[in-house]
Protein backbone atom coordinates (compact mmCIF):
# COMPACT_ATOMS: atom_id res chain seq x y z
CA UNK A 1 0.00 0.00 0.00
CA UNK A 2 2.80 2.64 0.71
CA UNK A 3 4.66 1.78 -2.93
CA UNK A 4 0.77 2.43 -4.23
CA UNK A 5 0.53 6.15 -2.70
CA UNK A 6 4.13 6.60 -3.74
CA UNK A 7 3.51 6.18 -7.65
CA UNK A 8 0.48 8.15 -7.17
CA UNK A 9 2.39 11.35 -6.14
CA UNK A 10 5.01 10.67 -8.81
CA UNK A 11 1.96 10.61 -11.30
CA UNK A 12 0.37 13.86 -9.95
CA UNK A 13 3.58 14.94 -9.98
CA UNK A 14 4.82 14.46 -13.53
CA UNK A 15 0.95 15.37 -14.41
CA UNK A 16 1.59 19.00 -12.59
CA UNK A 17 4.51 19.08 -14.62
CA UNK A 18 3.78 18.60 -18.31
CA UNK A 19 0.83 20.89 -17.65
CA UNK A 20 2.83 23.55 -16.39
CA UNK A 21 4.96 23.13 -18.92
CA UNK A 22 2.34 22.99 -21.81
CA UNK A 23 0.57 26.58 -20.50
CA UNK A 24 3.93 28.06 -20.68
CA UNK A 25 4.76 26.59 -24.54
CA UNK A 26 1.33 27.79 -25.26
CA UNK A 27 1.32 31.41 -24.34
CA UNK A 28 4.60 31.94 -26.02
CA UNK A 29 3.31 30.67 -29.18
CA UNK A 30 0.46 32.75 -28.36
CA UNK A 31 2.83 35.71 -28.04
CA UNK A 32 4.39 34.66 -30.86
CA UNK A 33 1.73 34.35 -33.00
CA UNK A 34 0.26 37.90 -31.81
CA UNK A 35 3.30 40.01 -32.72
CA UNK A 36 4.36 38.11 -36.02
CA UNK A 37 8.02 39.29 -36.65
CA UNK A 38 8.67 41.22 -40.33
CA UNK A 39 11.47 40.09 -42.64
CA UNK A 40 14.27 42.31 -42.97
CA UNK A 41 12.70 42.69 -47.07
CA UNK A 42 9.58 44.16 -45.49
CA UNK A 43 11.32 46.83 -43.63
CA UNK A 44 13.45 48.05 -46.20
CA UNK A 45 10.36 47.72 -48.45
CA UNK A 46 8.01 49.52 -45.98
CA UNK A 47 10.86 52.02 -44.87
CA UNK A 48 10.47 51.30 -41.63
CA UNK A 49 12.79 53.37 -39.29
CA UNK A 50 13.24 53.67 -35.55
CA UNK A 51 14.09 55.85 -32.84
CA UNK A 52 15.37 56.03 -29.31
CA UNK A 53 13.04 58.81 -27.61
CA UNK A 54 14.41 60.80 -25.17
CA UNK A 55 13.18 63.63 -22.60
CA UNK A 56 13.89 67.55 -23.87
CA UNK A 57 13.20 70.62 -24.04
CA UNK A 58 10.45 71.78 -26.95
CA UNK A 59 9.61 75.28 -27.80
CA UNK A 60 5.63 75.81 -26.78
CA UNK A 61 3.01 76.50 -29.37
CA UNK A 62 0.28 79.33 -29.21
CA UNK A 63 -2.91 78.49 -31.17
CA UNK A 64 -4.98 81.26 -32.28
CA UNK A 65 -7.92 82.36 -34.83
CA UNK A 66 -6.97 84.65 -37.48
CA UNK A 67 -8.03 86.14 -40.64
CA UNK A 68 -6.22 86.95 -44.38
CA UNK A 69 -5.59 90.70 -44.78
CA UNK A 70 -3.94 92.38 -47.65
CA UNK A 71 -0.07 93.02 -47.19
CA UNK A 72 -0.31 96.81 -46.91
CA UNK A 73 3.23 97.34 -48.12
CA UNK A 74 2.38 95.80 -51.15
CA UNK A 75 -0.86 97.03 -52.00
CA UNK A 76 -1.70 100.82 -53.77
CA UNK A 77 -4.50 102.75 -54.31
CA UNK A 78 -4.66 104.42 -57.96
CA UNK A 79 -7.16 107.91 -57.43
CA UNK A 80 -7.02 110.99 -59.35
CA UNK A 81 -5.89 114.28 -57.51
CA UNK A 82 -8.21 116.53 -59.54
CA UNK A 83 -12.04 116.17 -60.23
CA UNK A 84 -12.06 114.41 -63.90
CA UNK A 85 -14.49 112.66 -66.50
CA UNK A 86 -13.52 109.23 -66.57
CA UNK A 87 -13.40 108.28 -70.34
CA UNK A 88 -11.94 104.87 -71.12
CA UNK A 89 -11.07 101.76 -68.49
CA UNK A 90 -7.91 100.00 -70.03
CA UNK A 91 -7.70 97.25 -67.51
CA UNK A 92 -10.80 95.03 -65.45
CA UNK A 93 -11.10 93.53 -62.09
CA UNK A 94 -8.53 89.93 -61.87
CA UNK A 95 -6.56 91.65 -64.34
CA UNK A 96 -2.45 91.09 -63.76
CA UNK A 97 -1.24 94.38 -64.51
CA UNK A 98 2.43 95.63 -63.93
CA UNK A 99 4.63 99.02 -63.24
CA UNK A 100 3.74 102.00 -66.09
CA UNK A 101 0.52 99.95 -67.26
CA UNK A 102 -1.98 102.61 -68.04
CA UNK A 103 -4.87 101.88 -65.73
CA UNK A 104 -7.39 104.59 -67.04
CA UNK A 105 -8.06 107.58 -68.84
CA UNK A 106 -9.58 110.85 -67.57
CA UNK A 107 -10.25 114.48 -69.19
CA UNK A 108 -10.20 117.49 -66.90
CA UNK A 109 -10.71 121.00 -67.83
CA UNK A 110 -7.86 122.02 -64.99
CA UNK A 111 -5.33 119.47 -66.43
CA UNK A 112 -6.30 121.33 -69.93
CA UNK A 113 -5.43 124.57 -69.03
CA UNK A 114 -2.19 123.27 -67.24
CA UNK A 115 -1.11 121.86 -70.41
CA UNK A 116 -1.17 124.88 -72.34
CA UNK A 117 0.74 126.54 -69.69
CA UNK A 118 3.11 124.29 -69.94
CA UNK A 119 3.29 124.76 -73.89
CA UNK A 120 3.41 128.06 -73.75
CA UNK A 121 5.83 128.93 -70.96
CA UNK A 122 7.99 126.17 -72.31
CA UNK A 123 8.41 127.95 -75.54
CA UNK A 124 9.27 131.44 -74.25
CA UNK A 125 11.59 129.73 -71.49
CA UNK A 126 13.30 128.56 -74.40
CA UNK A 127 13.52 131.46 -76.11
CA UNK A 128 14.93 133.52 -73.25
CA UNK A 129 17.32 130.95 -72.50
CA UNK A 130 18.57 130.98 -76.17
CA UNK A 131 19.04 134.55 -76.37
CA UNK A 132 20.53 134.37 -73.19
CA UNK A 133 21.20 136.61 -69.83
CA UNK A 134 23.22 139.24 -71.94
CA UNK A 135 20.47 139.87 -74.31
CA UNK A 136 17.50 139.57 -71.99
CA UNK A 137 17.05 141.67 -68.69
CA UNK A 138 17.78 139.62 -65.38
CA UNK A 139 13.78 139.68 -64.47
CA UNK A 140 12.41 138.59 -67.95
CA UNK A 141 14.65 135.28 -67.40
CA UNK A 142 13.80 134.49 -64.30
CA UNK A 143 10.61 134.65 -64.54
CA UNK A 144 10.55 132.42 -67.85
CA UNK A 145 12.50 130.19 -65.62
CA UNK A 146 10.09 130.36 -63.18
CA UNK A 147 6.77 129.93 -64.83
CA UNK A 148 7.74 126.90 -67.23
CA UNK A 149 9.08 125.14 -63.92
CA UNK A 150 5.05 126.20 -62.54
CA UNK A 151 3.82 124.75 -65.28
CA UNK A 152 5.65 121.70 -65.23
CA UNK A 153 5.12 121.26 -61.22
CA UNK A 154 1.54 121.93 -61.63
CA UNK A 155 0.97 118.98 -63.86
CA UNK A 156 3.01 116.93 -61.78
CA UNK A 157 0.37 117.67 -59.20
CA UNK A 158 -2.53 116.67 -61.71
CA UNK A 159 -0.64 113.10 -61.98
CA UNK A 160 1.52 113.44 -65.23
CA UNK A 161 4.77 111.71 -65.11
CA UNK A 162 7.39 113.44 -66.22
CA UNK A 163 7.25 111.02 -69.23
CA UNK A 164 3.94 112.16 -70.02
CA UNK A 165 5.21 115.38 -69.42
CA UNK A 166 8.35 115.09 -72.06
CA UNK A 167 6.25 113.45 -75.09
CA UNK A 168 3.44 116.49 -74.51
CA UNK A 169 6.50 119.00 -74.64
CA UNK A 170 8.22 116.64 -77.55
CA UNK A 171 5.17 116.51 -79.86
CA UNK A 172 4.51 119.50 -82.23
CA UNK A 173 0.89 118.80 -82.38
CA UNK A 174 -0.41 121.34 -79.35
CA UNK A 175 -4.11 120.12 -79.95
CA UNK A 176 -2.90 117.43 -77.50
CA UNK A 177 -2.87 119.90 -74.59
CA UNK A 178 -6.92 118.85 -74.59
CA UNK A 179 -6.85 117.75 -70.75
CA UNK A 180 -6.31 114.32 -71.11
CA UNK A 181 -4.54 111.92 -68.38
CA UNK A 182 -3.51 108.65 -68.16
CA UNK A 183 -3.81 107.00 -64.47
CA UNK A 184 -0.71 104.32 -64.57
CA UNK A 185 0.15 101.43 -62.27
CA UNK A 186 2.72 101.49 -59.83
CA UNK A 187 3.42 97.81 -59.35
CA UNK A 188 2.66 94.32 -60.00
CA UNK A 189 -0.29 93.18 -58.54
CA UNK A 190 -3.94 92.29 -59.18
CA UNK A 191 -6.52 94.55 -59.48
CA UNK A 192 -9.05 93.88 -57.35
CA UNK A 193 -10.68 96.59 -56.65
CA UNK A 194 -12.16 98.83 -59.47
CA UNK A 195 -15.73 100.16 -58.58
CA UNK A 196 -16.64 103.02 -60.99
CA UNK A 197 -18.38 103.66 -64.43
CA UNK A 198 -17.21 104.94 -67.86
CA UNK A 199 -18.35 108.53 -68.10
CA UNK A 200 -18.69 109.47 -64.26
CA UNK A 201 -17.20 112.39 -62.79
CA UNK A 202 -14.66 111.55 -60.20
CA UNK A 203 -14.22 113.39 -57.18
CA UNK A 204 -10.05 114.11 -56.26
CA UNK A 205 -8.70 111.18 -54.05
CA UNK A 206 -12.25 108.78 -55.45
CA UNK A 207 -10.71 105.28 -55.52
CA UNK A 208 -10.60 103.89 -59.25
CA UNK A 209 -8.80 101.23 -58.56
CA UNK A 210 -6.84 98.59 -55.66
CA UNK A 211 -4.12 96.74 -57.03
CA UNK A 212 -2.06 94.21 -54.48
CA UNK A 213 0.52 91.42 -54.86
CA UNK A 214 -1.17 88.70 -53.58
CA UNK A 215 2.14 86.09 -53.49
CA UNK A 216 2.72 87.71 -49.90
CA UNK A 217 -0.11 88.18 -47.03
CA UNK A 218 -0.82 89.37 -44.36
CA UNK A 219 -2.41 87.38 -41.35
CA UNK A 220 -3.69 89.52 -38.11
CA UNK A 221 -3.80 86.81 -35.16
CA UNK A 222 -5.70 87.05 -31.68
CA UNK A 223 -3.50 86.78 -28.89
CA UNK A 224 -4.54 86.54 -25.16
CA UNK A 225 -1.68 88.56 -23.26
CA UNK A 226 -0.23 85.88 -21.89
CA UNK A 227 0.65 83.84 -24.79
CA UNK A 228 1.50 87.63 -26.40
CA UNK A 229 4.36 88.05 -23.98
CA UNK A 230 6.11 84.66 -25.24
CA UNK A 231 5.66 85.34 -29.00
CA UNK A 232 8.48 87.64 -30.45
CA UNK A 233 9.17 89.03 -33.92
CA UNK A 234 10.81 86.43 -36.20
CA UNK A 235 8.87 83.54 -34.86
CA UNK A 236 7.82 80.51 -36.72
CA UNK A 237 4.27 80.08 -37.54
CA UNK A 238 2.05 77.92 -39.45
CA UNK A 239 -1.34 78.82 -40.97
CA UNK A 240 -3.94 76.45 -41.66
CA UNK A 241 -6.39 77.48 -44.54
CA UNK A 242 -9.09 75.26 -46.77
CA UNK A 243 -7.02 72.07 -45.43
CA UNK A 244 -3.50 72.91 -45.90
CA UNK A 245 -0.73 74.25 -43.68
CA UNK A 246 1.15 77.28 -44.84
CA UNK A 247 4.39 78.58 -43.24
CA UNK A 248 4.88 82.14 -41.92
CA UNK A 249 6.66 84.69 -39.58
CA UNK A 250 5.54 87.10 -36.88
CA UNK A 251 6.80 90.59 -38.54
CA UNK A 252 4.86 92.67 -36.03
CA UNK A 253 3.43 92.61 -32.38
CA UNK A 254 0.80 95.12 -31.16
CA UNK A 255 1.22 96.80 -27.69
CA UNK A 256 -1.98 98.14 -27.23
CA UNK A 257 -5.37 95.99 -26.15
CA UNK A 258 -8.24 95.70 -28.16
CA UNK A 259 -11.12 96.96 -25.77
CA UNK A 260 -13.73 94.86 -26.84
CA UNK A 261 -11.53 91.33 -27.31
CA UNK A 262 -8.94 92.21 -24.74
CA UNK A 263 -6.70 90.65 -26.75
CA UNK A 264 -3.60 91.69 -28.77
CA UNK A 265 -3.19 91.55 -32.31
CA UNK A 266 0.30 89.57 -33.90
CA UNK A 267 0.69 90.07 -37.49
CA UNK A 268 2.60 87.38 -39.53
CA UNK A 269 3.48 87.45 -43.07
CA UNK A 270 2.69 84.45 -45.19
CA UNK A 271 3.57 83.45 -49.09
CA UNK A 272 0.61 82.58 -51.14
CA UNK A 273 2.37 81.60 -54.44
CA UNK A 274 -1.07 79.07 -55.29
CA UNK A 275 -3.88 81.53 -54.31
CA UNK A 276 -4.42 79.43 -51.47
CA UNK A 277 -5.43 82.05 -49.08
CA UNK A 278 -7.78 85.25 -49.55
CA UNK A 279 -8.10 88.28 -47.92
CA UNK A 280 -11.27 88.38 -44.88
CA UNK A 281 -10.77 84.42 -44.46
CA UNK A 282 -10.85 83.24 -41.52
CA UNK A 283 -7.29 80.74 -40.50
CA UNK A 284 -6.34 78.97 -37.91
CA UNK A 285 -2.64 79.74 -36.42
CA UNK A 286 0.20 78.23 -34.73
CA UNK A 287 2.81 80.49 -33.38
CA UNK A 288 5.91 79.08 -32.18
CA UNK A 289 6.46 80.33 -28.41
CA UNK A 290 9.34 81.33 -26.35
CA UNK A 291 8.18 79.86 -23.24
CA UNK A 292 9.32 76.02 -23.44
CA UNK A 293 7.92 72.78 -22.02
CA UNK A 294 9.85 69.64 -21.42
CA UNK A 295 8.43 66.08 -22.26
CA UNK A 296 9.21 63.43 -25.33
CA UNK A 297 8.51 64.11 -28.60
CA UNK A 298 7.95 62.23 -31.49
CA UNK A 299 7.70 62.39 -35.11
CA UNK A 300 3.29 62.59 -35.62
CA UNK A 301 3.90 59.89 -38.40
CA UNK A 302 4.57 57.42 -35.34
CA UNK A 303 1.40 58.28 -33.38
CA UNK A 304 -1.92 56.28 -34.74
CA UNK A 305 -5.19 55.84 -33.44
CA UNK A 306 -5.81 52.60 -32.24
CA UNK A 307 -9.02 50.47 -33.65
CA UNK A 308 -10.63 51.73 -30.31
CA UNK A 309 -9.77 55.23 -31.24
CA UNK A 310 -6.79 55.22 -28.37
CA UNK A 311 -3.71 56.94 -29.87
CA UNK A 312 -0.69 54.29 -30.20
CA UNK A 313 2.59 53.64 -30.99
CA UNK A 314 4.67 50.98 -31.90
CA UNK A 315 7.51 49.68 -29.61
CA UNK A 316 10.69 47.30 -30.90
CA UNK A 317 10.85 44.80 -28.62
CA UNK A 318 13.46 42.84 -31.02
CA UNK A 319 14.52 43.50 -34.61
CA UNK A 320 11.48 43.36 -36.69
CA UNK A 321 9.10 42.69 -33.99
CA UNK A 322 6.41 45.45 -32.43
CA UNK A 323 4.40 46.13 -30.05
CA UNK A 324 1.45 48.42 -29.69
CA UNK A 325 1.49 50.99 -26.85
CA UNK A 326 -1.00 53.52 -25.20
CA UNK A 327 -0.09 57.24 -25.32
CA UNK A 328 -1.88 60.01 -24.45
CA UNK A 329 -1.13 63.19 -26.71
CA UNK A 330 -0.26 66.46 -24.79
CA UNK A 331 0.02 68.79 -27.75
CA UNK A 332 1.95 69.13 -30.83
CA UNK A 333 4.68 71.43 -31.62
CA UNK A 334 5.29 71.78 -35.45
CA UNK A 335 6.16 68.04 -37.07
CA UNK A 336 6.20 66.54 -33.32
CA UNK A 337 3.69 65.67 -30.98
CA UNK A 338 4.44 65.97 -26.94
CA UNK A 339 3.14 62.28 -25.90
CA UNK A 340 2.81 61.04 -22.27
CA UNK A 341 3.24 57.13 -21.64
CA UNK A 342 6.48 56.43 -23.01
CA UNK A 343 10.09 56.07 -20.78
CA UNK A 344 12.82 57.62 -21.85
CA UNK A 345 15.18 54.94 -23.86
CA UNK A 346 12.28 52.87 -25.30
CA UNK A 347 12.88 52.56 -29.07
CA UNK A 348 9.91 52.92 -31.07
CA UNK A 349 8.56 53.52 -34.66
CA UNK A 350 9.00 56.48 -36.39
CA UNK A 351 8.25 56.20 -39.91
CA UNK A 352 6.10 53.11 -41.27
CA UNK A 353 3.76 52.44 -37.81
CA UNK A 354 0.60 52.74 -40.47
CA UNK A 355 2.08 49.76 -42.64
CA UNK A 356 2.99 47.37 -39.08
CA UNK A 357 -0.19 48.66 -38.20
CA UNK A 358 -1.70 47.06 -41.72
CA UNK A 359 -0.06 43.88 -40.89
CA UNK A 360 -1.53 43.11 -37.65
CA UNK A 361 -4.55 43.82 -38.97
CA UNK A 362 -4.47 41.93 -41.81
CA UNK A 363 -2.93 38.60 -39.75
CA UNK A 364 -6.52 38.76 -37.97
CA UNK A 365 -4.82 39.33 -34.25
CA UNK A 366 -6.36 42.31 -32.13
CA UNK A 367 -3.84 44.91 -31.01
CA UNK A 368 -3.56 45.19 -27.48
CA UNK A 369 -2.26 48.57 -25.85
CA UNK A 370 -0.16 47.86 -22.98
Amino acid sequence: MRYLHLSILILAFSARHVLAADDHNHGAEGHEEGMPALTAQQIRTAGIKTLVVQRSELAGVVVAPGEVSLNAYQTTEVAPRIAAQIVKRHVTLGQSVGPGQVLVTLSSVEVAQAQGELLVSDREWQRVKKLGRKVVSERRYIEAQVARQQANARLRAFGMTDDQIKSLLQDPDTSRAGGELELLSRQHGTVIRDDFIVGEVADPGRELFVITDEHQLWVDARLTPEDAAHVKVGAKARIKAQGHWLDGEVIQTQHMLDETTRTLSVRLQVANPNDALHPGEFVTVKIESAAHLTGIAVPVAAVLRSPDGDWQVFVEEAPGRYQPKEVEVLRTVGGRMVVEGLDAGERIVSQGAFFIQSEIAKSGFEIHNH
